[in-house]
Parts: C-alpha cells; structure tokens; sequence
C-alpha cells in the first residue's frame, strides 16, 4: 500500500536581478542530506553546486533557468528556502574589528539580509562617444572557475568577457553569443586602461547580498560595526 503524501506549502519571492516572481517549497531531508554533505567536503565548490542542485529541486516555477542567474540572486534565493525550511535565523561567531580577536557570538535573523544595490551601479557602460557594452552578471558556474582569493590575469579577462553580453556602436549591434571567448577576450585586451577601469567598476560596485550588525566588544567596550557579505559570512 502506497504511504500517505505530504502537502508542500510553497512561498514567493522577488528576484532580486530581474524583479520576476518566484515560487518554492522548503528543501526536504534527503536535500538538506546533500548540503550537510558537502559543507562537511569543506570544498567551496561542492557546496556552490549543492546549493545549486537544492535551488533546482525547491523553485517550482516553469521555465526558471538558474544558470542563466548571477551569484547574489542564488544566494538570496537560497537565503530565503533555508529560512522556510529550518529557521528564521542563525547563530555566527564574529570577530570585533577594534582589536582582532575578540569573538562574540550574534543571533542573525534571516529576513533582515537583502541585496544591496549601489546607486552607482551601471550594466549600460559607455566606453566613449560611440561604443557601448551591456554586461550581464556573472553566473556561479563562471565563479566557480575563477580563483577569487587569487585571481589571475587571465581569469580576470575571462570573467570580464564572459559578462559582455552586447557592443554597441552608432551604427550596429553585435551578440557576444556570436563572438568567440578568445575573441571577446582580446577585443578587451585592446581596450584603454581608463575604458577598463570601467569594465572593473561594474564588478566593484555589483549587487551583493550584504547585511550590518553591531556588537560590543566585552573586553574593550567598544562598540563595532560589522559589513556581513556573500553567503559564506552567515553560514560559514
């Protein structure tokens, strides 16, 4: 005889790049077992890709893509599942800034952590009087190819190109699609340093999942502001 299902009770949420609804059901035991399993591989990778593979199983949209996603919209989706799923907050360790290594521990509730966006922020970037690039973000797969902790010339180009997604100049469009890597990549090794600062710009100022808490310092008293970002600072 075949066991009872359970209802799943599904929730909504905005994406933060797109503005487009959403929506998802909590992760289950058997997908909470693939994340536990690779947080304990201490590899980064393996926990991007769980965490990718739990968003898959949970989004209940059709047509969801979320390859097609920058970091920070798979992290505050994620963000939010884990929140329906075991708790509305979590417990992390921080170290006061004002002496380096006092550590106090902070109760985070969850539905406080949203993507901050910098005004200044452009993905329209004109590089001068007539030609112009619209980036897109970069995908976790694109991430996960890239050594952040210590980027290479290379991979910095590659990033860099990877994330053009038009040129424009007065009189014609071109699809980086249509374009080949290595050819995107020497089209912007042939830029000027101040047109790549640009490009550099719209990494630097990219919306990111970001959230500040203050704490005293027990020892010394003094009380600290603490810029939490990325989804490893809360769940590290």
């Amino acid at each position: 005889m075949a066991l009872p299902k359970i209802a799943k009770v599904t929730y909504e949420l905005t994406v933060p790049s797109t503005g487009k609804k959403i929506k998802f059901r909590p992760y289950l035991v058997k997908e909470e077992k693939v994340l536990v399993l690779a947080r304990e591989s201490e590899d980064p990778k393996q926990m991007a890709l769980a965490i990718q593979d739990v968003i898959k199983a949970c989004v209940q949209t059709r047509g969801f893509k979320i390859e097609e996603l920058g970091t920070f919209d798979i992290e505050y989706i994620f963000l939010n599942i884990r929140q329906r799923s075991v708790g509305e907050n979590v417990d992390v360790v921080v170290t006061c800034p004002d002496d380096g290594k006092t550590t106090v521990d902070v109760t985070i509730f969850l539905d406080e952590i949203q993507v901050a966006f910098d005004e200044s922020h452009e993905k329209n970037i004109k590089l001068d009087d007539s030609v112009s690039i619209q980036m897109k973000y970069p995908t976790m797969d694109m991430v996960l190819d890239t050594d952040i902790d210590n980027v290479s010339v290379e991979q910095s180009l590659a990033l860099i190109a990877g994330c053009i997604e038009q040129i424009y100049t007065e009189e014609e469009s071109y699809t980086a699609a249509d374009s080949t890597q290595q050819e995107l990549i020497e089209w912007v090794e042939d830029l000027e340093p101040t047109q790549f600062a640009k490009l550099e710009r719209f990494f630097e100022t990219m919306p990111k999942l970001s959230h500040t808490i203050k704490v005293t310092n027990p020892v010394t008293g003094v009380e600290n502001e603490i810029v939490m970002e990325g989804l490893g600072s809360f769940f590290a």
